[in-house]
């Protein structure tokens, strides 16, 4: 049984990893690190709860001690690394908090990982690049999760490449690039074990509240104001999360050593046709009329489209205009392709918030 820690998996991308991997790679046994901070929810992990190789433990990805004692207690194999604070607008209004767990606690990880992979009693150097047959990639790795956002923006054309330079324009994009290169100075100064993979905006089932698709939804069905900023013509390359769980899995077992991925899912829509998409979905399967939890209490009249509540409002400082994700390499060196496009993945979405909206 080879054991693996995953940081950050009661959170959204994570805890729908936990239960795909776990039932895909019966061998495995995970031990999942979360602080149950306002993002990380228990309710996410219901499928794996009766799991006996799923080990969770409540703590802080900067607890240097505790840490250690996972790698020692647990003899961690490898480390896929989902934790981060990912609000834009929560790093805006506290940014030492993103340097805090996302560059702090990157390198607490990595640094605890370095000593016990390389320099303590297990002593995996020697056999650092040996492949693994049971997985058929190399162990022991460090993959970790990181986002498009690092790169700036885009114009009206172009893609985010692997050899894009990094550009970041808000404090949650500065602690993830500044996160990268300090997982990328331990691939070239150590000779880690180490891949990254920068993803495009993921959305689908147990995303936070906080998020610009479950907003959309869970104001639509209450009757509330939808608010896009700007003129809503912001525009991001969207990702099934499931989608992205396997890319994941793949760079984790098939990546390369030291290698970029980027993971996108080339459905570019700007933030206002997210929101026409969803009202419309809405209007088809639950039309105003029918929503008993439906009240227009900040509208004048009552709507017949839910489309009706989009509210446009004041755009944040330093908002990029267009992130757009080329994920040729991933695609033509592993084997990945996203299964989803946009409409079947965001009416598999509705549907899921819907489900509980009854409940």
């Amino acid at each position: 049984m080879k054991t693996i820690l995953l940081t950050g998996c009661a959170g959204f991308i994570g805890s729908n990893f936990v239960p795909y991997f776990l039932e895909k790679y019966p061998h495995y046994r995970v031990v999942n690190l979360d602080l149950l901070t306002y993002a990380g929810n228990m309710e996410n992990l219901k499928e794996v709860e009766n799991e006996e190789r799923h080990i969770f433990v409540k703590g802080n990805i900067c607890n240097r001690e505790l840490v250690e004692h996972l790698f020692e207690t647990y003899d961690i194999e490898g480390v896929i690394h989902f934790a981060a604070e990912s609000h834009v607008d929560n790093s805006i209004a506290n940014p030492g908090v993103f340097v805090e767990t996302n560059v702090n606690g990157t390198f607490t990880l990595l640094d605890v990982a370095y000593k016990h992979w390389m320099e303590g009693p297990f002593q995996y150097k020697e056999q650092y690049f040996v492949e693994d047959p049971s997985t058929g990639g190399t162990v022991p790795r460090f993959h970790h999760i990181s986002t498009d956002e690092v790169y700036g923006t885009l114009g009206e054309t172009g893609l985010f490449t692997e050899k894009t330079p990094y550009a970041p324009n808000s404090p949650y994009s500065a602690s993830k690039a500044s996160s990268d290169m300090i997982v990328r100075s331990y691939r070239h100064t150590y000779g880690m074990n180490t891949v990254i993979t920068n993803c495009s905006n993921n959305y689908g089932p147990k995303q936070h509240d906080e998020k610009l698709i479950p907003t959309i939804i869970r104001n639509a069905l209450a009757g509330n104001p939808i608010p896009i900023y700007g003129d809503g013509k912001n525009i991001r390359d969207w990702l099934y999360v499931l989608d992205h769980c396997r890319g994941i899995d793949l760079a984790y077992h098939e990546g390369k050593a030291g290698e970029t991925y980027n993971i996108g899912g080339r459905n570019e829509r700007d933030n206002l046709t997210i929101a026409r998409t969803i009202c419309k979905i809405l209007d088809e399967i639950l039309p105003i009329e029918k929503n008993e939890k439906f009240n227009p209490s900040s509208i004048i009249h009552h709507p017949s489209s839910y489309e009706s509540l989009i509210t446009f409002v004041k755009d944040r400082p330093g908002h990029d205009r267009r992130y757009a994700i080329d994920a040729t390499k991933i695609e033509n060196e592993l084997g990945w392709r996203a299964e989803e496009n946009f409409e079947s993945g965001i009416l598999k979405t509705v549907q899921w918030y819907l489900e509980r909206y009854h409940d």
